[in-house]
Parts: structure tokens; sequence; C-alpha cells
């Protein structure tokens, strides 16, 4: 028999205190009913003898300490999961916004779904490929693996996640038997940035492989805290139970972390490092830990977080402890970005650490990691190059660094950058690789095997376009 407690004892912000509860457990979902008519749910974040502490997801306007009646459900937050959920939008929750009525779930799984056990984890092989240059070549993303993007205000993460919804897939193989799809949960955005989304996503013909959730920056701060919960649990149902290749793509991380310091202060926690609770890497953790590949199961989750630095600080505590839990970071760059150059990774600050281990003979090309290598080294002596150049001049410069300042440009203009809707082959990625290698002298390119260099090395130079074509002898 369930209990209803009428009243409550304060409200602070999106948190209510009911008084006399009996029998509540931590997490537990509870009905609101105000003013007799309107229903909405809460989550117990605390409990202290007969007070419990909640969270309202809707937000606590119009309630007062008189007109609330409260009912213990006695079960954690859960949400129904179906393969019918496939081209279609939902809350920050999981209740369907796009108007197509509600969807029959074939299970309802608890959120906060349950740590994998590292013993039945198998370690990442095989690569997603996105169809941009810079991630498939150099910061290749490995199924299974958790792979954040640091951004910043103003710049093009939006267009980028989009991009990465609408292009990837299960590299250039043709093993059909593979489902793929995507899971994508954005998290405080604007109206005008989640019309963007959903229309990029009909528009490229995406959608029958695509599972959108979106809270929007008008809606409960709470509710903030569940939307990563809430896509996570969907991709697992999908991966571990339906055996398909699931990537989750988070935006914004920042949003979910700041959502967090609210409540915790709310809550009048003592804050730690800019303000943010001291369990911010724990439950940071809790959302990222939730990607792998379990032993015996065919389906994998990868995660693709994205966030946004403030100030463009990456020791800030979000992008701080996201980098001590995740395995590598793209890094996107303002200086890049004003030179129209998109997408604006910046090379050398990112990597991922499972790349070497999902690339190669039998994954990509034998090739693939020796012009990985080759390619970041001879960039980074492109900034020695231009830093020389600052102070004696261009002309000053040894035949040598001139090369390198030409290839630097043309690397930025030709690798990095590609257009919005350039979805690029493993295989031509490494071929502009080569090609951009050829614009230096053989005796330069010391990170590459002699029988990879003689096979696939071919000189080469810039015509009067601008465009990379084969050298001629006299060159």
């Amino acid at each position: 028999m369930s209990i209803e407690y009428l009243g409550l004892s304060s409200i602070n912000g999106p948190l209510v205190v009911l008084e006399g509860v009996k029998g509540a457990a931590y997490d537990e979902i509870v009905e609101m009913t105000v003013d007799g008519k309107e229903k909405r749910l809460g989550r117990i974040i605390e409990i202290n003898d007969d007070k419990a502490v909640i969270q309202v997801f809707e937000g606590t306007d119009r309630m007062a300490l008189r007109n609330t009646h409260t009912k213990l459900t006695g079960k954690p937050m859960e949400i129904g999961v179906s393969e019918a959920m496939f081209g279609r939008t939902f809350n920050g929750i999981g209740e369907p916004i796009d108007g197509l009525g509600h969807v029959e779930a074939e299970k309802t799984l608890d959120v906060n779904g349950k740590p994998l056990n590292p013993v039945t984890r198998e370690y990442p092989r095989n690569y997603i490929r996105t169809g941009i240059s810079a991630i498939d070549g150099l910061m290749t993303l490995i199924r299974g693996q958790k792979l954040p993007i640091f951004s910043g205000n103003g710049l093009p993460h939006d267009e980028l996640a989009a991009q990465l919804v609408r292009q990837s897939s299960l590299g250039d193989s043709d093993n059909d038997d593979e489902k793929f799809a995507v899971v994508f949960a954005a998290m405080g955005v604007k109206h005008d940035v989640a019309d963007f989304f959903q229309r990029t996503f009909a528009e490229s013909g995406v959608s029958d492989h695509v599972i959108t959730f979106i809270n929007l920056a008008n809606d409960p701060v709470v509710e903030r805290l569940i939307t990563p919960k809430v896509a996570l649990t969907v991709a697992e149902y999908l991966a571990f139970e339906k055996g398909m290749h699931i990537l989750v793509i988070l935006t914004d991380m920042t949003s979910f972390a700041e959502a967090m310091r609210e409540v915790s202060s709310s809550k009048g926690e003592i804050p730690s490092r800019k303000g943010f609770p001291g369990y911010l890497y724990s439950e940071l953790a809790t959302i990222y830990e939730r990607a792998g590949i379990v032993s015996g199961v065919n389906g994998s989750v990868t995660q693709i977080p994205i966030l946004t630095m403030p100030n463009d600080d990456i020791t800030h505590p979000i992008p701080d402890l996201t980098g001590y839990i995740t395995e590598g970071q793209i890094v996107l760059d303002r200086d890049l970005n004003g030179q129209s150059i998109y997408p604006p990774i910046s090379v050398l600050p990112s990597l991922s650490r499972l790349m070497k281990d999902g690339i190669g003979e039998g994954f990509t090309r034998a090739d693939h990691q020796d012009v990985a290598n080759q390619l970041f080294s001879s960039y980074s002596k492109v900034g020695d190059a231009r830093a020389l150049a600052s102070v004696i001049g261009e002309d000053e410069l040894s035949d040598t660094d001139k090369k390198y300042l030409v290839f630097g440009r043309a690397f930025e203009q030709m690798f990095i950058g590609q257009s919005v809707n350039d979805n690029r082959t493993i295989f031509e990625t490494l071929d502009i690789g080569w090609n951009l290698l050829g614009l230096m002298p053989k005796g330069e390119l010391d990170r590459i095997d002699t029988k990879i260099l003689d096979k696939y090395y071919k000189p080469t130079m810039l015509d009067a376009n601008g465009d990379i074509v084969p050298a001629t002898v006299e060159d």
C-alpha cells in the first residue's frame, strides 16, 4: 500500500524537503501532484532521519508548501526502451516531444545502470569511421572507447557533432551483419541549436538510425542531470541486448556539470574547485565508464562527450577531470577557426590512446600508424619554422624550413580542413597524408618504415592553384 504525504516542509530552487517520511530509499522516484491536477516527478537525493530531500524534474514553479501531495513509488528512475525509438525525439527524461505519440516499451530499465564488471570487459578493437580526416587519420575512434571533444564558446562543436551523427559508420567494411546506430543527447541547448540538430538529422536521412534526447536551456536544471543517464541506458540496451554498435554523443557536458553545481549549492553543500561539488569526478566517471565492450556480446557502446572549456581553459575542473577518466581528447583550436579552417582540430594536443590497437593491417591499412606518426612529427616542426620565420623573416630560412612552412599550410588546409559535407574514407585520408608528405624531402621522413616509405612515397609540389600535383624531375 502506497502512502501519500500532504504538504512540504520547504522549497529551495529545484529541491523540496518532505518530513515524516518512512521507508524511503535513495534515488527513489516520487510522484507529486500540484493543486490536485498537475503531475510532476521527483527523485530522492538525500535522506536524514525522517526527512527526504527531493529533486523535482519539472521544477518547483507554482509549487507551495500546502498545495502539493507526494507519493513514494518504491522504484528508481526508469525508462521504457525499445527499437521503436529510432527516428524519435525525446526530452531529457525520455518523454516523446516530437508529437508522434507514445513508444511501446519492450523493457523497462533503471537509468542509473549497473557498473560493468572489469573482468567481463573486452579490450576495444576495430575503429569507427567518422569521415573526418583529422580524427580518422590521427586520433582514430575505436569501438568501446570514450573520446571527448574539448571545445570553447563560439567554436563549431555543434556543427561537428551533427557531422559525426551524419557520417559515422563501422569503417569501410561490407559486413552487413553488424548494426550501427547513434544515440544523441543534447543538454542545456538553445531552441535554435535544438532545431538545427533535428533539421540536420531529418534532411540528411539518418534519422532511421538515430535516437535523439534534447534538454533545452529553459527546461528544469534537474532534468539535465538525468539526460545522459537516460541516453546511456537506451544505448546499453541496444548494444548489450540487441547486439548493436552504438555511438553516444553527449553535448554539452559543461551544462551537466553546471547543473550539478547549481543543485549542490541549493543543498548547501561545501563547494570544491570553482564552486563545483567534491563528487564531480565520481559523477562524471559514472557516465563515462558506461562505455565499453562486454565479453561474449556482439555490441559495443562508444562515447564522444563534448564539453566547452570556460575561457578556453583546459585546466578547468570539467576538462581536467574528464581527461583523467577518458582515453584521449580532441581539442578544437580558436586560431584555426579564425582562419576559416573547419573542423578546427588542434592536432598536437589531441590524441587517442587506444588508436594503435584498432588500426593497421586487418583494420584500416598497413601504413596507417606510420603515416600518423610522420604527420604528427612533421607538423610539430612547422611551429619551430614559423617561430624562426617571425624572427629572421621567411626569406632567410633554409630550404628545408621553407618546405616545412609549405607543408604546414597545406596540411591545415587540405588534411585538417574539409567541408561540413565531406565524408572521406580512411583510404582517401591516408592518400591525402601521403600527398602532403611528398612535399617534404624523403630524408626528412624518419618516422616511417623503409619498406612502407619505398612503396607509398612520391614527391609532390603545389601548382599555381595551390593543388598538390606530382613533382617534375627538375623539382
